[in-house]
């Protein structure tokens, strides 16, 4: 069985993560079919609007933490998915409707974030773990959302959002019960296919321009935090939780770091 399903319904495509025992995780096999799916996606002549969904209770439980461990570095070693992902890259044209069916975890978040429209089932649950599995949080998601700084900063602390929660605060469009989830999607992908094509390709380019961006001179600080600390405690959180304990931090390798922590204005100059 795939871990990747798709399916043709007219001008619609379904795009089904099919791994629920282990929570539609992203290791490679997964994005690998994930790229695949997208590419074709992209190259049809005959499909206009993606459906994104899950099976089982989670619709991407983000990273393989095993397949970290395996590999002995995060993410699977660093290894990406064999073909070129036009949905990850930035290049797809095309809209893509999530169909949010449980957990969205990680960089199962980040593909939540990444479509266009979204429509979740009721009590799912949403992190976004950076947090917890690097050295500096997911200071950006809620700034691209456009959510107000504090529930941006809960988010970029790893606290856990229902979906009732994301609906009340605009990152999501739709909240359903779970036998509406895909009925709902594919309702909302049939008016997109009444729309001119033009409108409905150059609306989807506007509006993902119109996303708010981090400054370069942000991203040079996240990039110096990123390195502030000890990087053993990246595969010491994945450890952790594939053997189920409590982590156990080294924090910085000189203690003195901690009052060294790089700042806006030391980046500055760079």
């Amino acid at each position: 069985m795939a871990v990747v399903e798709t399916e043709r319904h007219g001008e619609v495509m379904l795009i089904r993560m099919n791994r629920p025992e282990r929570m539609n995780a992203l290791g490679r096999d997964i994005r690998s079919g994930l790229a695949d799916a997208f590419s074709e996606f992209r190259d049809s002549d005959d499909l206009e609007v993606a459906v994104f969904t899950g099976t089982g209770r989670g619709f991407c439980a983000g990273e393989d933490m095993k397949e970290s461990v395996e590999a002995g570095a995060p993410r699977g070693g660093g290894r990406g998915p064999v073909l070129d992902d036009p949905f990850q890259d930035g290049t797809l044209r095309k809209p893509v409707i999530a169909a949010i069916n449980g957990f969205a975890m990680g960089g199962g978040f980040q593909l939540v974030e990444r479509t266009d429209l979204r429509v979740a089932v009721r009590g799912a649950v949403f992190e976004m773990s950076e947090a917890k599995r690097w050295l500096l949080g997911g200071f950006n998601h809620g700034h691209v959302a456009g959510l107000p700084h504090p529930i941006a900063t809960e988010m970029a602390l790893g606290f856990r959002f229902t979906s009732e929660r994301l609906y009340e605060v605009g990152f999501l469009n739709r909240l359903v019960d779970a036998e509406q989830l895909l009925p709902t999607a594919f309702e909302m992908a049939e008016h997109m296919l009444t729309l001119p094509p033009a409108s409905r390709v150059n609306t989807v380019t506007m509006m993902r321009a119109m996303r708010p961006g981090v400054t370069p001179e942000l991203d040079r600080l996240a990039d110096a935090l990123r390195d502030h600390g000890a990087q053993s405690d990246l595969m010491e959180s994945r450890r952790a939780f594939v053997e189920k304990r409590t982590p156990q931090w080294t924090g910085w390798d000189d203690p003195t770091d901690r009052d060294r922590t790089p700042t806006l204005d030391s980046v500055k100059d760079e």
